[in-house]
């Protein structure tokens, strides 16, 4: 009995979690980095008129939303000649300018001002690189994959934060370079044609998670200034509680509830977080800023895993969809901003805890009873991972499927463009989605099915679905 005629059992759950060391490490470092010299630089003396970690946020936004903006000529990015090495050297030229710049006098906020926009730039193309690593692998991968990478991150950076002087420096330099020399050994375990440029159809850019974790992003700005120690959306504590739950989740018990449900979670924290606001002077800061950093968090996981299974679906490139989540800082600075200006009103501290407690619960019920409709999403989009009842089993079925088409197609010597159409079709996709996918002519794509017919020897598509351990459309 092969793998495709085992069916998934009930507590099946991913093997090979070795396989996501280079992933681990690749994101882990590069958020570690992100965090010690932008986001919580204690390490660093800052004593300028600005705050680098501002400009670095517009920069990355930026530089993703032109990377959105131009994903049909670059992607994929990590098969561009300069891409790799152009983020390590902007990595390591803003480490360059964030140490130097304490000793530079008043050179030093032309150097903070120059990190910034290098650093942006070096982390958001590493993150990107990233995103198209990890897209190849099934959602359940994907998931644990990011998941252990932000988690990770959190005792990289406190390990970190406790060096001193060149120890310290040393680090900023160390984790650029274990940062995209993971990243390429996690490229080399990909298949060869999953490292290719694939065709890049027209879509129409599922603005609603975009919209939803803006809005969580808002609503945590309104309470950044004030979260307590070991809270944010960064590599802190509460980052790592957060994806360690997660992790644990998906990986024991993704098969024993629907996948949906994890979506609402997010919004019962932030909620709950925000609630908590009105009883600080009797719990203090800390259950609060943890819920809300922590619904924040998540909710950028699972917004990720939507573009994700988009791009699984759909066939796009996962770089012009998360390219434009880079937007999200902004929304962070601008819900601070909004902060500041209703603390200028006047009002009284609990007042304005109130009225910020409101405006923000129903910015977040709203944005997510209402943008993140499933059934919205998979007619108007194609994503369907909220309707996904056994995450682990769906991803198992889609691994199985994948390691069968590898074998019939080194069995029957399938060409790289028949090997495609074998797979769509095993996917369960019908002609015109794979002609809209695959750019191909109507007679093109039946001819190409039937040369397939012909090599593997079977007569229907029901009969190739079987034999590739798919399911029929």
């Amino acid at each position: 009995m092969n793998s495709t005629d085992r069916k998934p059992r009930p507590w099946q759950r991913i093997d090979h979690l070795d396989q996501m060391i280079p992933y681990l490490f690749a994101l882990g470092c590069a958020r570690a980095w992100m965090t010690l010299t932008f986001a919580a630089p204690e390490g660093i003396a800052l004593s300028v008129g600005f705050d680098p970690h501002t400009v670095f946020d517009y920069a990355y936004a930026l530089t993703g939303i032109l990377a959105t903006l131009a994903a049909s000529r670059i992607a994929p990015l990590h098969a561009q000649p300069w891409a790799r090495p152009a983020a390590l050297l902007a990595m390591l030229a803003a480490s360059a300018c964030m140490i130097g710049a304490p000793g530079a006098g008043d050179g030093a906020a032309p150097l903070l001002f120059a990190g910034a926009i290098l650093g942006a730039f070096g982390f958001c193309t590493t993150l990107l690189m990233f995103n198209e690593a990890i897209a190849p692998l099934s959602l359940v991968r994907i998931a644990l994959y990011m998941a252990a990478s932000r988690f990770i991150a959190v005792p990289l950076t406190y390990l970190c934060q406790g060096l001193v002087g060149e120890r310290f420096s040393l680090m900023l330099v160390l984790l650029p370079l274990l940062s995209l020399a993971s990243l390429t050994l996690a490229f080399r375990q990909l298949p060869e044609r999953d490292r290719k440029a694939g065709p890049y159809p027209k879509f129409s850019y599922p603005w609603k998670p975009l919209a939803v974790l803006c809005i969580y992003a808002f609503a945590y700005g309104m309470r950044a200034s004030q979260l307590p120690a070991g809270a944010g959306v960064h590599s802190s504590l509460s980052t790592a509680l957060v994806m360690g739950v997660f992790f644990v989740i998906v990986y024991f018990f993704s098969n024993r509830f629907s996948v949906s449900v994890l979506f609402r979670s997010p919004l019962l924290l932030m909620v709950c977080g925000l609630l908590l606001i009105p009883a600080e002077g009797i719990l203090g800061t800390a259950a609060a800023g943890y819920l809300i950093s922590m619904g924040m968090t998540l909710m950028s996981l699972l917004v990720s895993l939507l573009f994700f299974d988009l791009s699984k679906r759909m066939g796009v490139a996962v770089l012009a969809l998360t390219g434009a989540m880079c937007v999200n800082p902004l929304f962070t600075i601008w819900g601070g901003n909004c902060a500041d200006l209703l603390a200028g009103t006047g009002l009284a501290p609990q007042t304005q805890d109130i009225v910020i407690t409101v405006a923000v619960v129903m910015l977040v019920l709203a944005s997510t009873l209402v943008l993140l409709s499933e059934k919205d999403l998979a007619s108007r989009w194609g994503v369907k991972l909220l309707e996904t009842e056994n995450l682990a089993a769906d991803s198992l079925r889609a691994e199985a499927m994948a390691e069968r088409c590898d074998a019939v197609t080194a069995q029957y010597h399938l060409s790289p463009r028949e090997d495609e159409i074998c797979r769509l079709i095993a996917q369960g996709k019908t002609n015109a989605e794979i002609e809209r996918e695959l750019f191909i002519a109507p007679g093109t794509l039946k001819a190409h099915i039937q040369h397939i017919y012909v090599k593997v020897g079977v007569h229907s598509r029901k009969e190739l679905v079987a034999l590739c351990g798919g399911e029929a459309a």
